[in-house]
């Protein structure tokens, strides 16, 4: 049987460029077939879903720690304790969590982000082949385009046995994601990015998240991806762009831990694709609506360009490109949002409106290119 057309009406935050138009959207086997303008009635605001390019989803098993003061000195402390491995205090609740209780905890944060707009993710997945396999499994059955960064769960060890592992973890993940260039021995870490290139895999890593002297070793490693980035200066950045490399901010997530907030206007000015994510769901939820106002309102950057960051240029990040925005040919991944809602109504502009104040309650429908395939 042929698959049936769904034609939803309204506001269209259409293309690359993200401009409202008013009129509808045909989509047919989870593909988006047309796009017209016309006059409508419809307060329905039709957008691209979020992409969510940084998340620890195996945080979910622990959300509520205690933060302790966050200023000066204590903040390079108050980090290390709670993420730095092996031994930060994520870490040892991690070993402390049985299969079952990680795959439950990591779905649980899944069914959240279906709920709250987000139809793509990028996960840094520690706990080595269980770790990877741990999220594999509570992806089952879900609607969500996934990117696994695995990772060595004790990469200290022999290097012989560490690359072995790797080699095993690859098997479940589409690269490696590692802590920070100053967190292993340089030379073994050399090792570990050569292995992952070598299998054809992704090599991502965190940088300049509480000091800049890991950056430069970081893009040594000529990797696919940088997180953070938050203490880079310009010649960084200049380095960055030239070598083609996206970044993914966490805002939130920095401000929690009191590293300072990442030069999110000198990325885009130099050049560099910008993506967002929510990071450690210890800290903050995978909740994409609140990193991308906080970034609205704490950031000298026009909400077009926040909306930009938290959906199609975390599609491009995860190799997702044709699949972000709302044009004829593409996947359809949106989220229908009720402009009409206690919250929204008098909005002018549907681009400030949703960046600066929508919420997840304002959504009426998330549609997943996933889960229209092959409708009958």
């Amino acid at each position: 049987m042929y698959g049936i057309e769904k034609i939803i009406s309204g506001t269209i935050i259409s293309g690359p460029e993200l401009e409202p138009i008013r009129g509808y959207v045909c989509i047919k086997n989870g593909i988006i077939t047309e796009i017209g303008e016309e006059n409508t009635n419809s307060s329905n605001i039709i957008a691209p879903c979020f992409i969510n390019a940084h998340t620890h989803l195996g945080d979910s098993v622990f959300k509520d720690p205690s933060l302790g003061k966050v200023s000066g000195f204590r903040v390079e402390r108050e980090l290390d304790s709670l993420v730095k491995p092996p031994d930060g205090l994520k870490h040892r609740i991690l070993r402390q969590t049985s299969y079952p209780a990680l795959i439950e905890s990591i779905r649980r944060s899944l069914l959240d982000m279906i709920e709250t707009g987000t139809c793509a993710f990028a996960d840094f997945r520690e706990g080595g082949v269980v770790g990877a396999a741990a999220l594999n499994k509570a992806l089952e059955g879900l609607n969500l385009h996934s990117l696994v960064y695995g990772r060595p769960d004790k990469p200290e060890l022999a290097l012989e046995t560490v690359l072995n592992e790797i080699k095993r973890v690859l098997l479940h993940s589409d690269g490696l994601g590692m802590s920070g260039a100053n967190d292993l021995d340089f030379k073994r870490l050399e090792e570990i990015a050569a292995c992952t290139r070598k299998r054809n895999k992704l090599f991502a890593i965190h940088a300049g998240e509480k000091k800049r002297d890991d950056i430069e070793k970081a893009l040594s490693l000529n990797p696919d991806l940088l997180i953070h980035l938050t203490k880079a200066e310009k010649k960084d950045l200049d380095q960055v762009a030239d070598a083609g490399i996206p970044i993914v901010v966490c805002p939130r997530s920095n401000f929690v831990t009191g590293v300072g907030m990442a030069p999110i206007a000198e990325m885009l000015e130099a050049g560099i694709r910008v993506a967002a994510g929510t990071d450690n769901v210890m800290l903050n939820s995978v909740n994409m609506f609140a990193e991308m106002e906080f970034m609205s309102k704490v950031f000298s950057i026009d909400d077009r360009q926040v909306f930009k960051i938290c959906t199609l240029n975390g599609s491009f990040v995860m190799g997702l490109d044709s699949k972000g925005s709302i044009e004829k040919g593409n996947k359809a991944n949106l989220m229908i949002l009720n402009g009409n809602s206690n919250n929204l109504t008098g909005t002018k502009d549907p681009i400030n409106g949703v960046v600066r104040r929508a919420r997840p309650d304002d959504i009426l429908s998330v549609l997943h290119s996933k889960q229209m395939e092959n409708i009958t």
